[in-house]
């Protein structure tokens, strides 16, 4: 099904409005602006969300190279933007509410230390005995606890579909009366003040905003991979989906550019992926019948889901980048290099805290050995990439300081 340009009619189980607001109540003081009759409280949420500064240094944390590589790649704000423009895109054609699914997409990344999953990885590992650390779970601790943009609030008190959107990336994080004890503590704490409705799915929108995030990342990264000449178009051509699309390319352009190739290659991907997502999700959604957003989040199923044949196109996409891109030599020596800098950037902080800078080593000193690593974690994983490297040569080289 092709998604028409004209606003459709919104259908019966979008979610137009929040069923618990915002954890905090705003407006009550007289110096509050009213509340906004120009944009809805999901519009405000994605404007939030953008005006961030966890958003804006999405512009130069990892995608999968470094900022350094090159101005083209992707960074974790482009991805981003990219899955919104997907997902906006799709929630259109279904009748659903587009800035729900638009501030879900804009929210998911921002819990991403620098260096992409290498730095996720390393964070991991050296909070092991402090809880770990998970970017979605940061993701969440960024927007309820570590932005400070407002006088009354920390965090950007989002609407709870956005939180339960972003904190349901995966889908429901227990079963019906499953064990509570392997969530983490971020969505714990939440979970008692809100009641996070855990067991359930998230809206429609939601779900496919987190579905256009794989769509994204595994088209875009066909793009970045073949113009880095990680990839070449002979080890690709045999692949499901994106062989049909060279070959169909090939006979309509004959020999085009690399540049103007790749374009057209991630293109079709997206349209392919997309296509099977609105129609799979379509006859679920009749078989299901839902009649409310809640029907929706209590169908025991997701509702938007690709077909079995698209979802096996995908998992070989997915395994192929990941063994000939993501793993290339070139790029395990950016993440192994990316790994050791914030290893020894929070050993060098946990053994000397007063190397902080003078806000952070305040938080840091006001608790424990495991609030104290949370919140040099906190620290790491708000640096940009080329901040974070700034910061290993202000504490590890030797020569002048560095502003």
């Amino acid at each position: 099904m092709a998604a028409s340009s004209a606003i459709p009619q919104l259908a019966i189980y979008g979610c137009f409005n929040s069923k618990k607001g915002r954890l905090l109540e705003e407006g009550s003081k007289d110096r509050h602006p009213k509340p906004s009759f120009e944009r809805s409280p999901f519009q405000r949420d994605r404007d939030r969300i953008i005006h961030s500064v966890a958003f804006r240094r999405l512009k130069h944390k990892t995608q999968v190279f470094l900022y350094h590589e090159g101005d083209y790649f992707r960074t974790r704000l482009t991805h981003s933007l990219e899955v919104a423009q997907i997902a906006r895109t799709m929630a259109r054609a279904l009748g659903l509410n587009e800035d729900i699914a638009e501030a879900v997409a804009l929210a998911h990344d921002l819990g991403h230390p620098p260096f992409g999953h290498a730095g996720e990885d390393a964070l991991n590992i050296a909070m092991q005995d402090f809880g770990g650390f998970d970017h979605n779970e940061q993701s969440l601790r960024v927007l309820t606890l570590l932005e400070h943009r407002y006088a009354d609030f920390d965090g950007l008190n989002l609407t709870f579909e956005t939180i339960d959107g972003v904190l349901k990336h995966n889908g429901p994080l227990l079963e019906k009366g499953g064990d509570r004890s392997h969530l983490r503590q971020t969505v714990k704490d939440l979970d008692s003040k809100w009641g996070l409705d855990l067991e359930l799915y998230p809206s429609a929108e939601s779900q496919i905003a987190n579905l256009s995030d794989d769509i994204a990342y595994l088209s875009h990264d066909f793009d970045d991979a073949l113009r880095a000449e990680l990839l070449t178009l002979s080890q690709i051509d045999e692949l499901p989906v994106v062989g049909a699309i060279l070959n169909q390319l090939h006979s309509e352009y004959g020999v085009l550019p690399m540049g103007r190739l790749t374009h057209e290659l991630t293109r079709a991907l997206i349209s392919h992926f997309v296509q099977d997502l609105l129609h799979c999700s379509q006859a679920r959604i009749a078989d299901a019948a839902p009649q409310s957003v809640e029907d929706v989040r209590r169908a025991g199923q997701p509702l938007i889901l690709h077909s079995p044949e698209a979802a096996a196109e995908l998992r070989i996409l997915r395994d192929f980048l990941m063994k000939y891109s993501w793993r290339h030599y070139k790029v395990n020596r950016m993440t192994s290099k990316s790994r050791k800098t914030l290893t020894a950037l929070f050993q060098r902080f946990t053994e000397e805290v007063n190397l902080l800078p003078t806000d952070w080593q305040e938080k840091a000193e006001k608790g424990d050995e495991k609030h104290k690593a949370r919140v040099i974690a906190d620290y790491l994983a708000s640096m940009t990439d080329r901040y974070a490297l700034l910061e290993y040569e202000r504490i590890f080289e030797t020569g002048p300081i560095l502003s």
